[in-house]
């Protein structure tokens, strides 16, 4: 009998990406940073913004360190993250379209839910408290793991801690590190493009917004994808 027979049709858990997939914080990032090299005289545009969508703080932090920001890594990072929690506290959660509304879904059928996050755990912790039902049964943000997206590490982490297979978890994502880490880890993979755009491609599942998209979208996702999978694994009959 096939691994594949037999499985739930909800997924063992769902992964979520938070900057730019559940929340709308990337303009955010993009005004600390702006700020931030400013401060050292230098100019930060847009496209150099993008540079920087889905990466890692740390690594983030050595770009704008070639850029003349004269702080170490680790004080870039907090910096960052204090100015970016300033807005939070001040504007509340920016919930990309359509996230909250899925999420809560997926929470009222009982799927376990992690947030996969490459801000660091303060940050992922306050807008989790923001959120106004208990979202999450897990963190997983950027100073808990060694490796950032693109690595597969911070989805293989994530599932492992909630005890599932990830072959068995959708993830959610929006960014071109966020998206190569989830399938990496081998998880079925929603890319939502926000500020990037992300082409179609047999390695993901490409939606242009969570809005209107629902459990029973998700469900049909994974059910369709843990299909495909099998089939591939059928060894050819030959007669």
């Amino acid at each position: 009998m096939s691994e594949f027979q037999n499985v739930s049709p909800l997924p063992a858990a769902v992964l979520w990406d938070m900057d730019g997939t559940l929340v709308d914080t990337e303009p955010y990032w993009m005004r600390a940073e702006t700020e931030l090299v400013a401060s050292y005289g230098g100019v930060w545009t847009h496209e150099d913004c993008m540079l920087l969508v889905g990466s890692g703080l740390w690594n983030s932090a050595g770009i704008l360190q070639a850029r003349g920001v004269d702080m170490e890594a680790d004080a870039i990072v907090q910096w960052l993250t204090d100015r970016v929690q300033e807005q939070l506290a001040e504007h509340g959660v920016p919930w990309r379209p359509g996230s909250r509304e899925l999420l809560a879904q997926l929470k009222a059928a009982g799927i376990p839910t992690a947030l996969v996050t490459m801000s660091v755990k303060r940050m992922a912790r306050q807008i989790v408290d923001l959120i106004d039902f208990p979202a999450f049964d897990l963190i997983i943000a950027g100073d808990m793991v060694t490796n950032s997206k693109p690595h597969p590490e911070p989805y293989l982490t994530a599932a492992a801690t909630l005890g599932v297979d990830p072959t068995h978890c959708v993830a959610i994502e929006d960014s071109t590190p966020g998206v190569a880490s989830a399938v990496a880890a081998g998880t079925i993979t929603i890319a939502v493009p926000h500020q990037i755009d992300l082409p179609e491609s047999s390695e993901y599942t490409r939606w242009s917004t969570l809005d209107g998209h629902t459990l029973a979208d998700v469900s049909a996702l994974y059910s369709a994808r843990l299909t495909e999978i099998e089939l591939d694994l059928t060894p050819t009959r030959t007669h």
